[in-house]
């Protein structure tokens, strides 16, 4: 990229240069924070502001060569000269701190050198480079939010100025500068001396502004001219300056940029680069910058992988009565084939429009076959279908379920499944926020995947005439299958190659087969509560104009910060860029502080618009045969929990009476006797006393008495039947918390209780739980040293950021370190629940069939006559899916919906 030419069609070589500082504040303040933080918590909003206008800036800039200046410290000469130079700055956010090292990462992975100098500041290494380039006949951007840049402005020097936030930059020329102040760019460092800059605490002359400042220093030249002429200025303006003429000296030799400085590198580092894909993939992935980074490969090049050597695919569309042939062929052996479908699929069905196989390329070459299974003659079709289920014959596919979803519909069965090189890929990457073939592909086998015209010179096809469509699925079938071979390595070392086999891939035809079945709605009462939801919606918001005596917009944050920041003068809640906030939490706290009756309102509304938005979502989700058919994916959590989308049945609400008035939608459906739950009762726990090994904790499990309280009498030496609820409530919230990573201040936020108090709760929890205290402390040891943590089945999570020198990534990775091997475990213990219960139920010549799985609940539907089977298989496969120092203990409960059956 670098020898290309700007796009105005010159010569020139173009240097862009940004004032890293200067634009993250910006970003920080343009952006709210609240819309913008991971999942584990780190705040992004400076970040993505930043990266966001990097790449639009790359994209309309083309720049041959970049780079970016930060400060060091708010230290430097010009404080050295004058001690009260930015004195005035406000503390650095909290949020903010840490986000400059993570923009660093950004541009170490985009290739973008950085600089820093002891003892100066951005400007005036961007001030050296720019003087730099200038002389080399260069062209040159400046991109920064602070003014001062404007007296490097010249013919061949623009200073790229954000407007609002950091996406409108306007382009501040030598025309421009003087259109604004009336003076040269280079006499603008005379008018900022004159007028002052208070973001500096540089004060000026009071009561002259830029205009007067700029009619002087026309009038007598410079600024020079103006100090050697402040005697001759009439009125009270030339009173003031003279009064002041200390402060504009001062001023002018303060806000001169250096220009002349000695840098750790020149403008030939500058060069640009082009961008690691795999830096950017890791760093994107931990920051959650999905549509950043679609951007990025949209506007920008990414560094372009050297080409595979030796790929070559022989592509074929095999005619009436050849499909055999080529089966027989390429694909009898044992060697596995790359399969892809084209067609669509969700909601536990689909449709297939091509088939694509191919074997591996290889140094010799590959063959690959596309076939349209619309147009098979019989015999052909019955020689797909018995390949396709052959469970001797290996085959691969990419996220493999969608694919077995739309071929059952078509009457196929796909058997012989050895590898989805999306599951391998989340097993050896499981922080990954996107398993998209082409990227895979791209990253490990550097090869692109086109969809357009394949290049001829590489690839041989039997037709005359090329159809697109059908050579680029084959390359998806051969990318899919080379691709497994070169995960094969990664996935061994990562300790996942047993757990795709012995887990994963059976549990994608459970999955499949759950989907398939769905569950039945009662869709008239579905209606029945969005109606009754709807109007608690309206009562809530008349409850809360009647407080008011005036109607409102309960939806608009700015609204609400006036009426109980302003009006109604309640306690401030959390500070934010908009001022106050009024999220549900802070509402919460807030009204139970103060109690008024229009916070009630607001967080009933709030509440009831919550539940109506859940039912209207499941009503549209409703399929022709009257159930609920959601998707489970197995390649969203870290930490190998399932989760469900469209709709989201795990997110069901459960607490409250009213979220499960939601659940009672949920029935039997016709030809069944009732709903079946099986529940585990506390497994995190159960899996905490198996890996801490504390006797005391073990003790708990096998008193027989209720387990938070009998953790609970241990913690306040008490007898069980002596614990309060409001001991067993602080201590449950202390067991499952610990599960989580809980701090003591996240504890005193759940109870409500000073962290001094939640402090010395943890204290007294781990002074008798001491096996716990010392297993929680080994797992972040041990994690620092490993790098990954690892649950009872070996599943692995990888925490680079253990080793971290930005504190907050460094404290996010150690909640983690604690959290995923307790919650990884439970994943692992109820999906081996799953396949046993599935293998069961389809052996034991049973009709019931298992329809959902919530956290730690399985749903099954029993048909006539099966319930005392179904819940005595039920116990015993998931009570012995994995053998814990403690029993698992499983909680039943039937029904005719699915709220009677949980409890």
């Amino acid at each position: 990229m670098s020898d290309q030419p700007p796009r105005d069609g010159s010569n020139a070589q173009r240097l862009l240069l940004l004032d890293g500082h200067s634009l993250a504040y910006r970003a920080f303040f343009a952006l709210p924070v609240e819309n913008f933080s991971t999942t584990t918590g780190q705040v992004t909003n400076a970040v993505f502001g930043f990266t966001s206008m990097l790449i639009n800036v790359l994209r309309d800039e083309d720049p041959t060569h970049i780079g970016v200046a930060f400060d060091l410290a708010r230290k430097s000469f010009r404080t050295e000269q004058y001690a009260e130079y930015k004195a005035n700055r406000s503390e650095t956010p909290s949020d903010f701190k840490g986000q400059v090292s993570l923009i660093q990462e950004v541009l170490d992975a985009l290739k973008i050198p950085y600089i820093t100098l002891e003892n100066y500041e951005a400007d005036d290494i961007l001030a050296t480079l720019t003087t730099q380039a200038e002389a080399e006949g260069m062209q040159v951007l400046v991109c920064s939010g602070d003014r001062d840049t404007f007296q490097l402005v010249t013919d061949n020097v623009t200073v790229l100025y954000p407007r609002k936030g950091v996406s409108d930059l306007g382009r501040m020329t030598p025309a421009a500068v003087t259109e604004k102040y009336g003076i040269a760019p280079g006499q603008y460092p005379d008018l900022a001396a004159i007028v002052g800059e208070s973001s500096d605490n540089l004060p000026g002359v009071p009561g002259v502004g830029p205009g007067f400042a700029s009619k002087w220093i026309q009038q007598y030249g410079s600024l020079d001219g103006v100090v050697q002429h402040a005697d001759q200025i009439k009125g009270k303006k030339g009173e003031a300056l003279r009064e002041h003429l200390a402060d504009v000296i001062r001023n002018r030799q303060i806000n001169g940029l250096i220009r002349d400085l000695s840098l750790p590198i020149g403008i030939p580092e500058l060069v640009r680069r082009n961008w690691d894909r795999d830096a950017v993939h890791r760093l994107f992935d931990s920051l959650e910058f999905t549509v950043l980074r679609n951007r990025l490969y949209e506007y920008l090049e990414a560094a372009e992988p050297e080409a595979e050597s030796g790929f070559e695919l022989d592509m074929r569309r095999p005619g009436p009565g050849e499909l055999a042939g080529w089966l027989r062929e390429h694909a009898s052996g044992s060697e596995p084939i790359g399969v892809a479908l084209a067609g669509s699929w969700s909601r536990g069905t689909g449709e297939v429009t091509a088939i694509a196989l191919s074997t591996l390329s290889g140094a010799t070459g590959g063959h690959a076959a596309w076939i349209d299974p619309a147009s098979l003659d019989l015999d052909d079709e019955q020689v797909l279908a018995g390949w396709l289920a052959d469970p001797t014959r290996p085959k691969v596919l990419h996220d493999v379920k969608g694919p077995i979803l739309a071929l059952a519909a078509r009457g196929l069965t796909l058997d012989g499944v050895v590898s989805d090189t999306a599951l391998a890929a989340y097993l050896i990457r499981p922080d990954q926020r996107s398993y998209d073939l082409a990227d895979l592909v791209l990253r490990q086998l550097k090869r692109e995947l086109r969809t357009e015209e394949p290049d001829t010179g590489q690839l041989s096809f039997d037709d005359a005439e090329s159809d697109n469509a059908a050579e680029a699925l084959m390359l998806r079938a051969a990318a899919t299958v080379d691709l497994n071979e070169a995960l094969s390595g990664e996935l061994t070392a990562s300790n996942g190659t047993e757990l795709l086999a012995d887990v994963e891939l059976p549990l994608i035809g459970v999955l499949a087969r759950m989907e398939q079945a769905g569950i039945a709605a009662d869709t008239d009462y579905l209606a029945e509560l969005q109606a009754q939801f709807a109007a608690g919606v309206k009562e809530a918001a008349e409850s809360a104009y009647g407080v008011l005596g005036r109607e409102f917009n309960l939806g608009s944050p700015k609204q609400l910060q006036a009426i109980l920041f302003d009006e109604l003068q309640l306690p401030k809640t959390k500070r934010i860029k908009t001022g106050y906030t009024t999220d549900a939490d802070a509402l919460q706290g807030l009204y139970a502080q103060t109690e008024h009756p229009l916070l009630m309102h607001l967080l009933r509304h709030r509440d009831v618009a919550r539940l109506k938005s859940t039912v209207d979502g499941l009503i549209k989700t409703v399929s022709d045969d009257g159930r609920i058919h959601t998707t489970y994916n197995q390649m969203i959590a870290a930490t190998g929990r399932l989760s469900s989308n469209d709709p989201n049945l795990q997110n069901i609400p459960i607490r409250t009476d009213e979220g499960r008035l939601i659940r009672r939608a949920f029935v039997v459906g016709k030809g069944f006797e009732t709903l079946l739950t099986a529940d585990y009762s506390q497994i995190e726990m159960r899996i905490m006393a198996h890996l801490s090994e504390d006797e005391k904790l073990i003790e708990a499990f096998n008193s027989g008495f209720d387990f938070h309280a009998a953790t609970a009498a241990t913690v306040f030496g008490v007898e069980p039947e002596a614990v309060s609820l409001e001991q067993r409530a602080k201590i449950k919230a202390m067991n499952y918390g610990l599960a989580y990573g809980l701090s003591a201040y996240g504890l005193s936020q759940q109870l409500r209780i000073s962290t001094e108090e939640a402090r010395g709760l943890m204290d007294g929890y781990f002074e008798r739980f001491g096996g716990v205290r010392d297993y929680l402390q080994s797992l972040v040891t041990q994690a620092r040293r490993d790098g990954y943590t690892a649950t009872v089945l070996g599943r692995r999570r990888y925490l680079p950021d253990l080793i971290s020198d930005n504190r907050q990534r460094r404290e996010m990775a150690e909640r983690m370190a604690l959290n995923a091997p307790i919650q990884g475990s439970a994943a692992d213990v109820i999906k081996l629940a799953m396949l046993g219960v599935d293998e069961a139920l389809r052996t034991s010549g049973l009709k019931s069939r298992l329809l959902l799985q919530v956290h730690d609940e399985l749903v099954f539907e029993v048909a006539d006559g099966e319930r005392e089977a179904v819940e005595e298989l039920a116990r015993r496969e998931m009570g012995s899916a994995y053998q814990l120092s403690v029993p698992l203990d499983v909680s039943i409960g039937v029904g005719c919906d699915w709220n009677e059956a949980g409890h």
